[in-house]
């Protein structure tokens, strides 16, 4: 009995020596989701949180050194999250099972106050070394959590980006400040690389060149961080990017991707890691059924949300139609006011709105949420960026350029008015361009309110995809119910753009 005794715990030494001598870490990525969580959205686009939920489960079934990391973005965009103020995706995060995540700038969009209360709701740490309270320079959230994996001691600390100050409205974090993410990471190295065999940086942060924080330079600028965990630039990096000894990962947005990154550690040190990015159909392979759980929680958040679609939020003085044909063709009073609704909230010298992403009529009358969320139904936020005159008239030119046919970016304007000629060839239509009422100086730059969708070329505006970007602002529902309330409709009469000629419109049309 002894003998048996000694044998099997010499088995259980062996066993435990084999783990801390070559284990597997693996860790899932999602970033920018902008509460796409359901398979149907993003034009079908998305993979689904119980599809991904259902993967990383199983994953973990196999492998318990498995973590799931999300970098933000997550609990502000589509109309069922939005209008719990992201209280209705928690039970749905919870359930999915994530291990950490961190805030994104959209995250505060709600108000640092409603971000701090959804973070205690969540089963897992919203992780944030960065932001501060002004007041006394306490962090708002905990700033790192230590995980120990089948013999892996894996630090992982969060980060957002200082541009949160002005790609959330202003108002909405103005009793935080956000420390530099350079100097804080190396504060974090200094206290987690000695306790930890893999140290992970998990932000929000990107790669975008414009900005000045991004995750390649604190990969330059430190030393000691194996992995980072990316989001804010909406980029897919397959096999992840690496600079200097950190592999940086991202995994582009609204859920069109799952991220894997795979780390070898031997003798506590790392002897290998990967990047991939999985799709639908890779996911399918790993768990062919949704995780049924959150699926049952994504019933409630529907009826949760419907509930609250039946609110009074505003008064129309009168009926604007959003039909197809006058949008997509014509300049309507329903995209003026739309266009004046974008500059009034982002103080800008100019805005547009495409007629493609008017999807609803306003009745007159009440306003509920569930109307200016039909009307503009995908979530799309309110950025603010600078605009060379001779880039507005290009731009212009894109939005005539098909006329007379129907084109989802046909533009309404605010701030601005041209004129053009359909019976000139594509591209040499657009004639008078005045702004402020003084004629277009295409040398000047000029400030811009605009969708992202438009900021990531949507419609083929190519000329819109590297502007800078200089603020961030909710999403269009809320945006337009604040101008309903606070300023009205006066002035939305058509006149901004004038057809110098007519032309045979189509049959079909």
């Amino acid at each position: 009995m002894v003998k048996k005794f000694f044998g099997l715990l010499l088995a259980l030494m062996i066993f435990n020596v084999s783990i801390c001598a070559a284990a597997e870490l693996v860790i899932f990525h999602t970033n920018d989701m902008h509460s796409r969580i359901q398979d149907t959205d993003d034009n079908k686009h998305s993979i689904g949180l119980a599809e991904m939920a259902a993967a990383v489960k199983k994953s973990k079934e196999k492998n318990p050194a498995t973590l799931w990391l999300d970098a933000g973005d997550t609990f502000h965009g589509m109309p069922m999250i939005t209008i719990s103020r992201g209280e209705n995706l928690v039970p749905l995060l919870n359930e999915a099972g994530l291990d950490a995540m961190t805030a994104g700038n959209h995250d505060f969009n709600y108000g640092s106050a409603q971000l701090e209360r959804l973070a205690k709701k969540l089963n897992f740490p919203l992780l944030d070394a960065n932001v501060a309270f002004k007041k006394n320079g306490k962090l708002l959230f905990k700033p790192y959590k230590i995980f120990k994996l089948n013999g892996i001691k894996v630090g992982v600390f969060g980060l957002s980006t200082p541009e949160t100050a002005f790609k959330t409205n202003p108002k909405n974090v103005t009793t935080v400040e956000f420390l530099n993410p350079v100097d804080v990471s190396k504060e974090m190295i200094k206290k987690l690389r000695p306790k930890c065999d893999v140290l992970i940086a998990l932000m929000h942060v990107g790669v975008d060149a414009s900005s000045e924080f991004t995750s390649e330079r604190i990969a330059r600028e430190t030393d000691g961080i194996d992995l980072i965990v990316d989001g804010h630039s909406h980029t897919a990096l397959p096999d992840g990017l690496l600079v200097k000894d950190t592999l940086i990962v991202q995994a582009g947005c609204y859920e069109h991707f799952l991220g894997r990154a795979t780390i070898d550690v031997e003798n506590h040190k790392i002897i290998s890691k990967k990047a991939e990015l999985l799709d639908a159909e890779e996911i399918k392979a790993i768990a062919p059924k949704p995780d049924k759980k959150i699926l049952d929680e994504l019933k409630i958040a529907d009826e949760k949300a419907d509930k609250l679609l039946d609110e009074v939020v505003a008064h129309s003085d009168k009926e604007l139609s959003s039909f197809r044909l006058l949008v997509r063709r014509n300049e309507s009073e329903l995209g003026n006011l739309a266009a004046d609704a974008l500059r009034w909230t982002a103080k800008s010298d100019i805005a547009i709105a495409n007629g493609g992403g008017l999807r609803a009529d306003l009745p007159a009358g009440d306003v509920r949420k569930r109307d200016t969320m039909a009307i503009f139904p995908f979530g799309n936020t309110l950025r603010v960026a600078e605009i060379k005159g001779s880039t507005v008239r290009e731009m212009l030119e894109h939005s005539v350029e098909y006329y007379p046919a129907s084109f989802g970016g046909f533009l309404d304007v605010s701030g601005m008015t041209f004129s053009y000629d359909p019976t000139k060839p594509a591209k040499h239509r657009v004639e008078k361009i005045f702004v402020g009422g003084k004629p277009l100086d295409e040398n000047k730059t000029y400030t811009i309110a605009l969708a992202d969708f438009q900021t990531a070329g949507g419609d083929d505006y190519t000329m819109l995809k590297n502007l800078k970007i200089i603020g961030e602002y909710g999403t269009f529902d809320e945006i337009l119910t604040d101008y309903l309330n606070q300023v009205g409709m006066n002035g939305i009469e058509v006149g901004r753009i004038t057809r110098l000629k007519e032309v045979p419109v189509p049959d079909a049309e």
